[in-house]
């Protein structure tokens, strides 16, 4: 069975006592698909028994520091691992990333190789892709498909550059919200049902995801990327969302649940 694993759930803030920033990780067939990198992730991660050598691929749902702080740290842990001897990358030793701006993920692995030039020090290759509107990712696994939010104030006249997605493993579809302008961006992926949904509110109160997630009928709900109403009070927060008849719950940093 697939499994999520919430590295970080923490938006944007100063750091926060047992919070990280904004980072998950879906396991199926031991192997490890990455949406987000926030700080700390590769070390929760490692430390938590997720083998870096088993990932896939890797999701950036935009381009904020909260949500690729911890991408550096991750390659550093991928090189430190080969280096180490433990294997090379499980697929061709190669992870796919897909993120808005492909020029800001360069600048990172330029940081780690110690080289913008010359890649090799990074002892794995990268297939980088340009996050597109649609069917993104496809292999025997799961398969993913972007949709775009305004969460970036954009009106598409450059491009999009912030990203919701669905993910579609073992039979069961999952939605990450990433952070969006309204939650009714979320509409076109969960018109087919959802039987989990992990929404941000970071930027959205706890009570209107739980009104808009009443109208749209996903099996589960999660909350994560975390604001300050639950950062502030996360008590009043579960009381609040006690009181709806669905299966909601406040993610934390740590948590695995089965897809």
């Amino acid at each position: 069975m697939a499994k999520l694993h919430f590295l970080g759930t923490c938006s944007g803030t100063e750091p926060m006592p047992g919070m990280h920033h904004t980072s998950l990780v879906i396991e199926t067939n031991e192997q490890y698909y990455w949406f987000d990198a926030g700080e700390n992730c590769a070390y929760t991660a490692y430390l938590s028994g997720i083998d870096v050598l088993k990932t896939r691929a890797i999701f950036l749902s935009h381009m904020h520091m909260d949500h690729i702080g911890g991408l550096a740290n991750l390659f550093c842990c991928i090189r430190k691992m080969i280096s180490l001897g433990r294997g090379q990358v499980v697929k061709d030793n190669t992870v796919e990333i897909y993120a808005p701006r492909l020029d800001l993920v360069d600048a990172i692995k330029g940081v780690v190789a110690e080289d913008l030039q010359n890649f090799k020090a990074l002892r794995f290759e990268t297939k980088n892709t340009r996050t597109f509107e649609g069917l993104i990712h496809e292999d025997e696994n799961l398969r993913v498909t972007a949709r775009h939010n305004t969460h970036l104030k954009e009106d598409g006249t450059h491009g999009w550059h912030s990203y919701s997605f669905l993910i579609e493993v073992e039979g069961k579809r999952v939605v990450l919200s990433g952070d969006v302008g309204a939650p009714s961006e979320l509409d076109a992926l969960l018109e087919d049902g959802c039987d989990l949904l992990v929404m941000e509110t970071g930027h959205h109160k706890v009570k209107d995801v739980c009104e808009y997630a009443q109208q749209h009928h996903p099996s589960r709900l999660r909350f994560s990327h975390h604001g300050r109403e639950i950062i502030n009070d996360r008590p009043a927060a579960e009381a609040l969302i006690s009181t709806y008849p669905l299966d909601i719950k406040i993610a934390y940093d740590g948590l695995v649940e089965e897809i």
